[in-house]
């Protein structure tokens, strides 16, 4: 078996992107005097660089989570009576998409408004933050399901949760969207539905820029199989959270394209 020189065996696993030929060393090229030709120049700088570099990574920077698991199992079927129709539900498609467009259009425009001095959005990695942001400082704390308070002057959103404004959501990027939305979807996955959720829920998803990254794509999808686990729990048709969770399905299964969670038409 011959002996193959170490650079011969990395030139062949790495094919050169631009031919240079070989640097004789018997001639009488210097790497140290400027280049007369292009084909000097070129030497020159092959003969700084180094035959392998390795990255110096932190893995403080790397995120949490680096993999995206996928769950293909559908949604919860609709109790007796409590599926939508399929006008309703193309109904509010329509309505989505009409809010979407009008959020992208007018973006810059809210973007450039102040915000009240109450209001210090978190950092997109700060979890706790959003959650008593969106939330409030009582249902974060307590964790409990009520009515929400009535909005009135002077209210304290410190306590009750700051309502999605255009002026905050045309602020976060979307890395922060996603951020946000898998911070709410986790809290809702060990608790109830509230309205403080779903204003969030439903303003999150007009943010959401299609096509959807991977792990935006498994957000959603666990957002909607939630809903119709806790839509199971409801009581009555009539009850307040029905048409809500109704309507999260609907646009993770219609608008966003995952037609195996939609609710058959009732």
């Amino acid at each position: 078996m011959a002996w193959v020189p170490a650079e011969s065996a990395v030139e062949e696993l790495m094919p050169r992107l631009l031919p240079v030929e070989p640097c004789d060393l018997t001639d009488s090229f210097d790497p140290n005097v400027p280049p007369r030709t292009p084909q000097e120049y070129l030497r020159i700088e092959a003969a700084h660089c180094p035959d392998v570099v390795v990255a110096q990574i932190d893995p403080k920077k790397l995120k949490r989570k680096q993999s995206v698991n996928v769950s293909l199992s559908g949604c919860q079927p609709a109790p007796e009576g409590y599926s939508p129709t399929l006008q309703w539900q193309q109904q509010q498609v329509a309505q989505f998409s009409t809010v979407r467009q009008s959020v992208n259009r007018h973006r810059s425009h809210w973007k450039s408004q102040h915000l009240d001095s109450n209001v210090t959005m978190p950092k997109s990695e700060d979890e706790e933050g959003w959650k008593k942001f969106c939330l409030g400082e009582r249902l974060y704390a307590e964790g409990a399901v009520g009515p929400a308070a009535s909005e009135s002057p002077g209210i304290d959103y410190v306590q009750i949760g700051f309502p999605p404004l255009l002026s905050i959501v045309s602020r976060m990027n979307q890395a922060t969207v996603t951020s946000v939305l898998e911070y709410l979807s986790n809290w809702f996955g060990e608790r109830d539905f509230t309205p403080e959720l779903g204003r969030w829920l439903y303003a999150l998803l007009a943010c959401l820029e299609k096509p959807l990254l991977p792990e935006a794509h498994s957000l959603i999808r666990q957002l909607a199989r939630r809903c119709s686990e806790v839509r199971l729990l409801v009581d009555s048709k009539d009850d307040e959270r029905v048409p809500a969770l109704n309507l999260l399905i609907c646009l993770v299964s219609r608008y966003f394209d995952q037609r195996d969670l939609a609710d058959e038409p009732s």
